[in-house]
């Protein structure tokens, strides 16, 4: 078996992080968004942003976890309390980011990101867990419906930059996470 893990994150994985990032997102979205916001993944903001995530987490619930092969990151994921206005943030996580290097699809990577992501949450007293991802990305909605999430309904559509520029059409799924043992 290959040599594969899941850990938390440290500091010196947000470059390989954000290289992640703009792969995964090229790969699911790069025909939705301009070729500079996939750019802008990869910049020295966007790395500071994963060192920050890693160094001063908006609360102790947030997590920013890597999957690994041998040494290398190929994946990651973000988790903390969701904060939709139909959301409890008490019992209530979100599935902020996650991501796997293309090449590296179908490894098992993104099962063991969310299982580690889910292990983390029940640890944290959380019971359900959502994830809000791009209308088009079919791989990862395929994926969560096929581990157990399901479409609530919820609709958005996100301002990427903030200006109205870049709008991303987006669903939300969610999970029972309750620990039943």
């Amino acid at each position: 078996m290959a040599d594969v893990s899941v850990r938390l994150a440290s500091v010196q994985d947000a470059s390989a992080i954000a290289a992640v990032q703009a792969s995964s997102w090229k790969d699911a979205l790069g025909g939705t968004l301009p070729p500079a916001v996939l750019d802008q993944l990869r910049d020295a903001e966007a790395i500071e942003q994963w060192r920050r995530a890693v160094l001063d987490p908006p609360t102790a619930r947030h997590r920013l976890l890597v999957a690994l092969a041998g040494t290398d990151v190929v994946g990651f994921a973000a988790i903390g309390p969701a904060d939709d206005p139909d959301s409890d943030p008490l019992t209530d996580a979100e599935l902020l980011a996650v991501g796997v290097l293309p090449d590296r699809a179908r490894e098992g990577h993104g099962s063991r990101l969310v299982n580690a992501s889910i292990d983390y949450l029940r640890d944290d007293g959380f019971m359900r867990a959502q994830v809000w991802l791009a209308d088009t990305d079919r791989n990862l909605r395929d994926f969560l419906e096929a581990a157990g999430w399901a479409d609530d309904g919820a609709r958005r559509r996100l301002d990427l930059r903030g200006d109205g520029d870049v709008l991303v059409d987006q669903l939300r799924l969610n999970a029972s996470i309750r620990d039943t043992a």
